[in-house]
Parts: structure tokens; C-alpha cells; sequence
């Protein structure tokens, strides 16, 4: 049960977020507000989470691949504090879009735990060297499955992202911190670029 729910609603439920999140960008005009330095972020978040997925569903859970995909969650946790205290004050940042910060946050988190659990055999065999060496999965998932989660990560996260630094980068004065007709946090209305 665990892992269907991890495989059909964790895995979707966060590549959805993914491009929620990336749809809150574009609708308060982060091109015209943060620009490429936070585009570049949301980039670089996406490949730290794109490890951890690819080490979850590529290679057999052991010591080593747990204690690596908890490091990836704590790399990402700082890169995201230090990338919302940069952006904080300099674009609009909605309750909306904070919910969906609350699922690209404790989705990992919940996958995490949930293969720590799944695989608990493991923690009594620390001194086992197998339980320290990476390897494929001795039953691999589907390859349909697969195929379907990294298209999906392409065409619903990376995509966006690549969209939205070009956006960034093409903005009148796209290397630009912060653009005169953006209106301050708390302030009505979306910010928008110039017409």
C-alpha cells in the first residue's frame, strides 16, 4: 500500500505542485520583480530533487541510498531558506503559492520517511558492506511507469523552468534586480511588466 501510494500520489501530487508553483511565478511576474537570479534558484532546486527522485526510483533502497536522499533533502531545505530570505521583500509572495511551498517541502519528506519505514530492515545491518554500495534495483519499477514520471518531471517542471529563465533573461533589463513598476509585497494588484 505504501509504495502505490508513493509511486500514484506522491510522485504526481509533486510534480503538480511543481508546476503550481511555477504558474505563481509567472502570475506575479517574477521576470519583472526577482528576475534570473531567482529563476536560476527554482533551477537548481529542481536538479537537487531530481537526484533524490532519480536515486528513489532507479536504485535499491539501502543505508547508503537513504543517508544520500536525506542529504539531498537538507541541501534542498537550505537552498529554499536561503532563496525565500533572498525574495522576501522582493516579490510577492501569496498565501497561495506558500501553500504550495508547504507540498514541494513535505512531499520529499513524507517519501523519505515512507521508504526509511518501508525499507527499516536495513537499519540492523550497519556493518553489512551491501547496505553501503550503490546498485540498481534488484526489481526494478516498470518502465512504462518510469517513462511516464520522467517525462512528466520534463514536460510539467524542467520545461516551465527553462521557460521562465528565458523569460527572465529577455525582460527589458533582464539582469535587473528589481524593475520600477513592481509594487512592494501587501500592495493590490499583481505586478506586471511594462506594455
Amino acid at each position: 500500500m505504501m509504495t502505490f501510494l508513493l509511486m500514484y500520489l506522491v510522485l504526481p501530487l509533486w510534480v503538480l505542485a511543481g508546476l503550481a508553483d511555477w504558474w505563481c511565478h509567472r502570475r506575479t511576474a517574477i521576470e519583472a520583480t526577482t528576475g534570473w537570479r531567482e529563476s536560476a534558484s527554482h533551477l537548481v532546486l529542481f536538479l537537487q530533487m531530481g537526484l533524490g527522485a532519480a536515486i528513489a526510483l532507479l536504485l535499491q533502497i539501502n543505508l547508503l541510498a537513504l543517508v544520500l536522499l536525506a542529504m539531498v533533502f537538507v541541501v534542498h531545505e537550505a537552498t529554499t531558506w536561503f532563496e525565500l530570505r533572498w525574495v522576501h521583500g522582493k516579490r510577492e509572495l501569496r498565501a497561495g503559492e506558500q501553500m504550495i511551498h508547504s507540498f514541494l517541502e513535505m512531499l520529499p519528506l513524507f517519501a523519505l520517511l515512507a521508504l526509511a519505514a518501508l525499507h527499516s530492515d536495513a537499519f540492523g545491518r550497519w556493518g553489512d558492506a551491501a547496505q553501503w554500495r550503490l546498485r540498481w534495483k534488484e526489481q526494478p519499477l516498470p518502465a512504462g511507469y518510469l517513462l511516464v514520471a520522467f517525462l512528466s518531471a520534463i514536460f510539467l517542471n524542467l520545461l516551465p523552468l527553462l521557460e521562465e529563465l528565458s523569460r527572465c533573461m529577455r525582460f527589458p533589463g533582464g539582469m535587473v534586480r528589481r524593475h520600477a513598476n513592481c509594487r512592494r509585497p501587501g500592495g493590490r494588484g499583481t505586478p506586471r511588466p511594462p506594455t
